[in-house]
């Protein structure tokens, strides 16, 4: 990673330009409590430009009465030794390694780890590792700070009720961000995601959800990975290789809201809209998208009983590409394309189905 370091924008320095900008909500209150959602109508992400700088996030971490770290060696003790109730705080600079998460808090004392955009975890590397990883921690808020690289930027394995709030997560090998093995329950919130899927594109999610079926028996005892009711919102992302959300077979009950999405960079090999819906029950409303390879929103069905009964309302798709703003796959899935969705440039049109106008 510390070549990869040298050809990026400093983050001290992009952070520096940008201090007059704030994620949305950062600046008024803070976070929502874990398991606390925003409105989608409470959410409006300003346009993305693929390859922009994020805006820079304003930390929320107290200033008195927390376990302040400087170090990687010292942020990996914090972790091991965390308890309920307790707030980890990042010092501004980098922390170089793979950084565990195993112990968890309660509905009353959630752990927090927090820090400013200054404050950067740095994968070991892209081939391997996770640069933050929650393994069956839940009750868990991690606030503001920086993920760069890891094969995976930041994953959750066995998670439940965890937000991870503002973060900026790039330059990974693979996915940005992933919620796995039946986590549930959790909130992805105004986090910035850019340049995944510098090893292997076909894996360079920026936000996913649950596993593809072929690895059922790796990560959730040969069973769906029922990772269900997770939220997805306020986020930006841009610059990935394979869609921007994915949403696999076995996952329900899951919300995308309020997102802005960008699919330059976007590779037809491994995507071919900004968001693919392969669960049941989810709601994606009120997000916005331009440039697509092909579509915009998707719904597939890669697995029997699955991608059934998802629901599409009042999102934007300015797709400029060849296929349609909401795609579906078929009929019989009983997909909900609301009329109150807004499409242009989409060369094969509005949606593969009629749209509703509940």
């Amino acid at each position: 990673m510390r070549g990869l370091r040298r050809r990026l924008v400093p983050v001290a320095a992009a952070a520096a330009g940008l201090l007059g900008l704030a994620l949305a909500g950062c600046s008024s209150g803070g976070p929502p409590a874990a398991g606390e959602h925003t409105s989608a109508a409470a959410v409006s992400p300003s346009p993305t430009t693929a390859g922009s700088s994020p805006p820079a996030a304003v930390s929320g971490c107290p200033a008195s009465g927390a376990t302040l770290v400087s170090s990687a060696s010292a942020l990996k003790s914090a972790l091991a030794s965390a308890r309920a109730g307790e707030t980890i705080v990042l010092a501004d600079g980098v922390y170089q390694g793979d950084f565990i998460a195993s112990s968890s808090g309660t509905p009353g004392a959630p752990i927090t780890l927090c820090g400013s955009r200054n404050a950067v975890l740095e994968g070991e590397s892209i081939d391997r590792g996770y640069a933050f990883y929650l393994d069956h921690a839940s009750w868990w808020r991690a606030e503001g700070f920086a993920v760069e690289g890891g094969q995976k930027g930041v994953m959750a394995d066995g998670a439940g009720h965890d937000l991870l709030y503002g973060l900026y997560v790039h330059s990974t090998g693979d996915e940005a961000i992933h919620l796995r093995s039946f986590s549930s329950d959790n909130t992805v919130s105004h986090c910035v995601v850019r340049d995944t899927g510098l090893l292997k594109q076909f894996f360079g999610e920026g936000l996913y959800v649950g596993s593809a079926h072929k690895n059922w028996c790796k990560y959730s005892g040969c069973q769906p990975d029922r990772s269900g009711n997770n939220v997805l919102i306020g986020n930006d992302i841009a610059n990935t290789t394979a869609e921007n959300i994915d949403i696999k077979e076995g996952t329900t009950g899951g919300k995308i809201i309020g997102n802005q999405f960008n699919g330059t960079g976007m590779v037809e090999s491994a995507a071919t809209g900004w968001i693919n819906v392969k669960g049941n029950n989810w709601t994606v409303e009120g997000n916005t998208g331009v440039d697509s390879v092909k579509n915009g929103y998707q719904v597939h069905q890669v697995y029997p009983g699955w991608g059934i009964g998802n629901v599409f309302t009042g999102n934007r798709a300015q797709v400029n590409g060849p296929g349609y703003g909401v795609y579906v796959q078929s009929k019989s899935l009983q997909t909900v394309v609301a009329c109150s969705n807004v499409v242009s440039a989409a060369g094969s049109g509005f949606s593969t189905i009629a749209c509703s106008p509940a």
